[in-house]
């Protein structure tokens, strides 16, 4: 299992990866202040392109560990995803494994990156349904949760893509309302941005 601790590649690969990210795509970015500077969080937003976690490394001052396919663990890919400290995550199954390494990730007072959709989203939807992986790590490990949202489009040398951090919310006992909650802060501040009908 990957050791729940900051990674010392990261923080070397950080700069510039944040360098030509910022180069490339030009991000605005919102309410980076909601993220604290020390003790656990968790990141939870929608999910639009493959760039989304690169996004995230760039425009954040924490480290984030992102849940990654377990097939990432294998082969080429290994080196990085283990160095960016990810948590591997079967997800053919209900990979109990990944949640309780998440577990352990922020109970070490980490912050952890989560896309609820699973995947990214394709469909003409705001937001496809959440699964219940971040309210659930949240109300077990006693986690505040930081909504984001992303909007926009990664254009390469224009700006186009943005990326809003919401206050920090407390997740309850009640995971099924908790996930309503958030799918709907999410999707509002999606709405209120001029999403609609599948279209940024």
């Amino acid at each position: 299992m990957t050791k729940c601790k900051d990674k010392w590649f990261y923080r070397i690969v950080k700069p510039p990866v944040k360098l030509l990210f910022y180069f490339l795509y030009r991000p605005k970015v919102i309410g980076r202040e909601n993220i604290p500077k020390n003790g656990r969080i968790l990141l939870a937003g929608n999910h639009t392109k493959w760039l989304d976690p690169v996004l995230l490394v760039s425009v954040t001052k924490r480290q984030v560990h992102f849940l990654a396919k377990e097939e990432l663990f294998h082969g080429k890919t290994k080196f990085i995803v283990k160095g960016m400290g990810c948590v591997p995550v079967n997800r053919k199954i209900h990979d109990k494994n990944a949640l309780e390494s998440t577990y352990e990730f922020l109970e070490n007072d980490l912050c952890i990156g989560i896309f609820p959709e699973g995947t990214i989203n394709r469909t003409n939807d705001i937001i496809m349904p959440f699964k219940m992986g971040a309210v659930k790590a949240c109300s077990y490990t006693n986690t505040p949760l930081v909504p984001f949202t992303i909007t926009g489009e990664y254009k390469l040398f224009r700006k186009g893509i943005k990326i809003e951090f919401l206050p920090p919310i407390k997740i309850g006992k009640d995971l099924e309302k908790e996930n309503k909650k958030l799918m709907d802060i999410v999707s509002k501040k999606l709405e209120s941005e001029g999403f609609k009908d599948g279209k940024r």
